[in-house]
């Protein structure tokens, strides 16, 4: 779901769609986790919700949609005020009521929380590798000359397209006119959703697509690699050339050439990885396992850090050393490319996801390293508890929202080392434990 850097989050919780298939394609799952627009790490004053629960009565519904109704006659006006059509606004909006199962889905998304190797058994499965390598050689001629044109791996591409709707099969039923009218009118993402409403009725103006046909996620995603309405606008290509950009039918040539499209838009470097696992030694000081520490692989390897056959790892460019699981998971050396892939989801498990699948695609093995799977993830309320806690003990989190982005990882670093432990910013519940 490619967002604007302005209205991505830094981190969220992962979220699991159970998708249907083709009888072309085994049973998976799109395993996207979902960035939260127009929300930063400290979050934002959310204002006064119409509804707290998934599930609204008939009296709650009824009311609900008399609101809406109301909602959408006010924004009637600022949209033909944006050059929207009276008969384009009319047609589209016809038969649209408020969704509850939207705003249910969407209040909901904070106490969904996996553990990263969670997420990557799911994202790497034998079943969603085996249908990439499928996918990949079903649509080779096709992906072979959006790649020599955007100079973007077919195989990042066909991985995020897995992770997105698992290779087609799942791109969403739900109307993308009706949920983004729903969640611009709950007030609590209001303008960056009236804005996605805006974008989704000048595609229907532009004769891309009808309001009808006009299907997606809950959170206004759409097509086989489910982009957001103003990024369509922006980046989404008429690669077959019949005069229309369309990311919705069953052939996937214009999506996957706009997933390019967007990945080059964004400075993808043709030739380089996304990253790979490394080995790090006994010695390795964890504080440089940051993204803002960018060293030549050279370097690090005058450091120790190895690829997983012992090698040097080849000069591809500046890198960092990533953790995602702390310093007794697995460890990875990320370049350039890896920020690129970020664009299209901030969510450092899906970028990792992305690029192991689009590895395993090629041909790559698994995962090496062990994970802590003893662990588990840290629930909303303990997040939460965790920012308290390090800001009381004079470790700045710089807001407490129960994500954990860069502040929190950097107060969590500081904690560790004060502590004697080791500085590798894994917010565990052992952590949580100790500040307790």
């Amino acid at each position: 779901m490619p967002f604007s850097p302005a209205r991505a989050a830094a981190l969220v919780p992962f979220l699991c769609a159970l998708t249907t298939t083709a009888p072309a394609l085994a049973l998976e799952t799109s395993p996207r986790p979902n960035p939260r627009p127009a929300l930063t790490e400290a979050g934002t004053q959310a204002r006064p919700v119409l509804v707290k629960e998934a599930a609204l009565d008939q009296v709650q519904l009824s009311t609900a949609n008399i609101g809406f109704q109301r909602w959408i006659e006010g924004f009637r006006a600022r949209a033909l005020a944006q050059g929207i059509a009276p008969a384009v606004f009319d047609r589209a909006f016809q038969g649209v009521q408020y969704n509850a199962d939207v705003i249910g889905r969407d209040r909901n998304q904070a106490e969904f929380t996996r553990t990263i190797w969670d997420y990557l058994d799911s994202a790497a499965s034998e079943t969603r590798v085996a249908n990439g390598r499928e996918a990949l050689e079903r649509h080779r001629a096709l992906l072979e000359r959006i790649e020599a044109r955007f100079g973007v791996d077919k195989e990042v591409v066909v991985a995020i397209w897995g992770l997105e709707s698992a290779y087609g099969t799942f791109r969403g039923t739900t109307p993308i006119i009706e949920a983004l009218a729903t969640l611009a009118f709950d007030g609590r993402r209001g303008a960056f959703f009236e804005d996605q409403l805006i974008a989704a009725l000048r595609i229907v103006q532009a004769g891309d697509t009808d309001a009808r046909n006009m299907t997606g996620s809950w959170a206004g995603a759409m097509g086989h690699t489910q982009f957001i309405p103003t990024s369509y606008l922006d980046y989404a290509v008429d690669f077959t050339g019949d005069g229309r950009r369309d990311i919705w039918g069953d052939d996937p040539a214009d999506a996957l050439a706009s997933t390019a499209a967007y990945l080059a838009r964004f400075g993808w470097q043709r030739g380089q990885p996304w990253g790979g696992e490394v080995q790090l030694p006994r010695d390795f000081d964890y504080r440089l396992a940051d993204r803002s520490v960018r060293r030549m692989p050279s370097d690090w390897a005058a450091l120790g850090v190895r690829d997983m056959a012992g090698r040097a790892v080849p000069e591809h460019g500046r890198a960092s050393i990533l953790l995602p699981a702390g310093a007794r998971g697995a460890a990875f050396m990320v370049f350039d490319n890896f920020a690129v892939i970020g664009r299209y989801n901030t969510a450092d498990a899906y970028v990792i996801g992305v690029g192991h699948l689009s590895d395993r695609i090629r041909g790559g093995g698994p995962i090496r390293s062990a994970w802590p799977r003893e662990d588990r993830a840290l629930v909303f309320a303990e997040r939460q508890e965790l920012q308290e806690r390090l800001t009381r003990a004079g470790f700045d989190t710089k807001g407490v929202d129960g994500r954990i982005g860069p502040n929190t990882i950097a107060a969590v670093r500081a904690f560790q080392h004060a502590a004697g432990m080791i500085p590798d910013g894994y917010a565990s519940l052992d952590l949580l434990n100790r500040l307790r």
